[in-house]
């Protein structure tokens, strides 16, 4: 997503970012970058909102409960693969592997 004009901080890097920015996982100098782009971009803000509700409503609703230590693992280890690049199992959007050739 951009909104079409020029910033700093692209777009795409303030939405690929926004999670660490709600959860306070940002450097203060990460932090006044992401800022200082929502406060220019209507587009990000909005999405920003959207998903601060999303956080707000999950912990309303699932605030007490625990996750279980290898849920959790695996989860950790799925956002890894998918920050670093590779490919996730599962994932609708992956290239599927090509089936071994066969020698007839």
């Amino acid at each position: 997503m951009s909104c079409g004009n020029h910033h700093d901080t692209p777009c795409e890097d303030v939405l690929d970012h926004l999670y660490e920015y709600l959860d306070n996982e940002m450097g203060a100098a990460e932090c006044a970058k992401l800022r200082e782009h929502l406060d220019e971009c209507s587009p990000c803000l909005d999405k920003y909102g959207l998903e601060q509700a999303i956080k707000a409503l999950v912990k309303r609703s699932c605030g007490c409960d625990t996750a279980p230590a290898d849920l959790r693992g695996k989860v950790l280890a799925r956002i890894e693969r998918i920050r670093a690049g590779l490919p996730v199992e599962g994932d609708v959007l992956a290239e599927p592997t090509p089936a071994p050739a066969t020698q007839e």
